[in-house]
């Protein structure tokens, strides 16, 4: 469940032995009654096979078009394979602050995240140990 913009989003995973079409049908009428829009997509679930992230950054500053491809360009051209990006922003109106929380595999170390953001003043935060990740 997220704040996407204005709206909320709830993402759920169930297990259904019929098809995407009864799914839709057998759940429609909860989320009519709720004044919810529905979209249900067919997905393997792999619940245990996914990869563990090894850093989380956070990145604050102003709000300005293009901040997150800035971010994340740089990250991806430093060897991080991001796997969960959250963004929020705070401040006020007439002052936003734009903030980012970022979690992947560094595949070329900690050390290689850090020289992009000397040119962006911004810093890595310093890499989560995997126990702490539920």
């Amino acid at each position: 469940m997220m704040r996407l913009g204005g709206n909320f989003t709830i993402m759920l995973m169930v297990q259904h032995d019929g098809t995407v079409k009864s799914l839709s049908e057998l759940v429609e009428p909860v989320a009519e009654s709720l004044d919810l829009h529905l979209h249900v997509d067919r997905i393997e679930g792999h619940l245990h096979k996914h990869i563990e992230p090894d850093v989380r950054i956070t990145v604050h500053g102003a709000d300005r078009a293009g901040i997150v491809s800035q971010v994340t360009g740089a990250l991806a051209e430093a060897g991080l394979n991001i796997l969960d990006l959250e963004s929020d922003v705070a401040g006020s109106s007439d002052k936003p602050i734009y903030i980012l929380h970022i979690e992947g595999v560094a595949r070329e170390g900690v050390e290689a995240l850090r020289s992009p953001w000397q040119r962006l003043r911004i810093t890595v935060s310093r890499p989560i140990s995997r126990q702490s990740i539920p």
